[in-house]
Parts: structure tokens; sequence; C-alpha cells
């Protein structure tokens, strides 16, 4: 049997599995009739991926094994990138501090000394809150950013013939990885430093960082195959971040909504990063107690990743001669 064959076939079992269990899956809790809708929307969302996965094997399975066989010049670069951004200054690697915190102080004045404070239970400072939930925000902004200029950044390389191209955004997204490890080990001593101690839940904080690169990750292969043709792009991603960090939301009660608005908000993959963070650290929940948050979110996400890595396959021959 083939590796395509054997792949194929695992994959077939993996969704299938998938499928048996969210058909079999009973929320007592839940709206019999949004639950079956929920029911159909998650299978057919899996039935379609695994569809484009199989007619377009080829194309997709070449990414993730350039990315395998590369790895060790991945890390390598990536680490040269990060040092990179703050050769030359006085402070060094201080400046990673410095807008998060900056950013955190003007949130927290603006809404605990200049407003009431949107916790959402009241059991814990909003200070904390905000943190928590902003944390994988910087990073996705950050990696988004920088993923999507990758190509950019690194023209002299694109031209070159025999250089693996496809490990550039990941590159970027890696760096950025760095200073979100720095910024979460920040955050968790704040907790500890204000009574909330280690448990189990927290080691989810591992689980929702890797769903928070992956998610990304397929994404920045989209937005940094398209931004070489449409330079516009950068600037309409910048804009839409700042956006977003409202519409995620971070920095006010979703439940203060009405269940269709709180619905529509949920559906922006961020969301669940951001709401993780704070089950993990803050609320103590599993990550399996949300069952359709987490299918949607996985939906999502290997369906950014199917289709940055097509996109990417297909434009990639073009790159060297926009540049």
């Amino acid at each position: 049997m083939t590796a395509k064959k054997k792949v194929i076939i695992g994959g077939f079992i993996l969704v299938s599995a998938w499928i048996f269990y969210i058909i079999f899956h009973r929320n007592p809790l839940a709206d019999p009739k949004q639950e079956i809708i929920k029911k159909i929307v998650s299978v057919a969302l899996l039935a379609a991926a695994w569809l484009v996965f199989v007619r377009f094997y080829d194309r997709i399975v070449i990414l993730p094994f350039e990315l395998f066989q590369n790895r060790e010049l991945i890390w390598k670069l990536s680490k040269n990138d990060f040092r990179s951004k703050y050769a030359g200054s006085y402070m060094g690697i201080v400046w990673i501090l410095v807008q998060p915190v900056v950013t955190v102080l003007v949130y927290w004045f603006v809404f605990t000394i200049g407003g009431r404070a949107p916790t959402e239970d009241g059991s814990y400072p909003f200070v904390l809150w905000l943190i928590v939930g902003i944390v994988p925000w910087f990073f996705f902004s950050d990696a988004l950013g920088q993923g999507t200029g990758a190509l950019l950044a690194y023209q002299f390389l694109v031209k070159k013939v025999v250089f693996k191209i496809s490990i550039l955004p990941i590159i970027k997204i890696i760096s950025s990885f760095f200073i979100h490890v720095f910024l979460t080990a920040v955050a968790i001593v704040l907790l500890i430093l204000n009574g909330y101690y280690p448990n189990l839940y927290w080691l989810q904080v591992i689980y929702f960082s890797g769903c928070a690169f992956l998610l990304v990750l397929g994404m920045c292969y989209i937005t940094c195959s398209v931004v070489v043709f449409f330079r516009d792009l950068g600037q309409i991603i910048s804009i839409a971040l700042q956006v977003g960090v409202w519409i995620t939301p971070i920095m006010w009660r979703l439940d203060s909504l009405s269940r269709p608005m709180q619905i529509l908000f949920k559906l922006n993959p961020v969301y669940y990063l951001v709401d993780g963070y704070r089950m993990a650290l803050l609320d103590h929940m599993w990550f399996w107690e949300h069952f359709y948050s987490t299918a949607y979110f996985w939906i999502f996400t290997v369906a950014m990743f199917l289709t940055g890595a097509l996109v990417f396959k297909r434009l990639k021959v073009h790159f060297a001669d926009i540049l």
C-alpha cells in the first residue's frame, strides 16, 4: 500500500470517527433545534473538507512535507529573525514588553478608572481577565502581520531557485511565537502573584497555543501569497486587526448580547483562543466541555490550511517574477 493510500485511509477513519461522535453527541442543556442545525453544519463542513483533501492531495501534502523536511533550517532562520528585530537597540528584547504593557495599562485605565470593569462574573480582577485574554490576541495579530509580509521581507530568498520559499511564512510565525511564550510566562507570573496558583487546567495553554499557531499559519499562506500581487492587502489586514480587537471580543462581555448575536461573534475563530485562555487560567474548565466551539474551530483551521496550501502552490511560480 502506498503512502498516499495510507494517509487517505487514515484520514477517512479519523473524519468518520469525528462525524460519528458529532451525530451521537448530546448536550442536555442545548436547544434541540439548534443542536440539529449544529450537527448538520458540522458534518457538512467535515465532509467538504475531506473531499477537498482527497481531490487536491498532492498539492496539499507537499506543503507540510517541505516544512518537516526543512525543520532545522526553519528553526535556525526563526531564531535569526527574532534576534534581528531588536538588533542595534539599546534595550534589546525589553521592547517585547513595552507595547503590550502600555496597551494593557491604557485599557485597564479606561475600563477600571474611567468606567465599570466588565469582568466575567466578578470573581477575579478585570486587569487579570484582560491580560489573559489579550495575550493570544497579541500573538495572532503580530504573527498574521509578520507572516503576511514574509515573502516581501525575504525577496532575495524568493528569487533563489533552489530555496524552499514555503518555509518563509512559518519562520515569521515562529519568531512571533517566541514573544508569545514570553508574554504568556509574564501573564502566569501575574496570576501567581495575585493568588492564582498552577493546576491541571493550566496545561491547556499548550493546547490553545498550538491552536493559535496552526490557525495563523493556514491564514498566512493565503495572505502572503495574495499580498505579492495586491500590496494593499497588508494595510487592509492592519485595519482589520484594529477592528478585530473589539469584535473578538476581548474587553467586553459577550454574554451581555442576545443569543443570535453571541453565535455570530463566536464565528470568529480567535474568540475560541481568547475564551480558551480564560477557561484554562481563570475559569478552570476543559476545552472539550465546549464541544461545538472546538469542532467549529478545528474545521475552520483545517479549511484555512487546505486553502492556504492550494493558493500558495498555485501562485508561487509567479512570485519571483512579480517581486
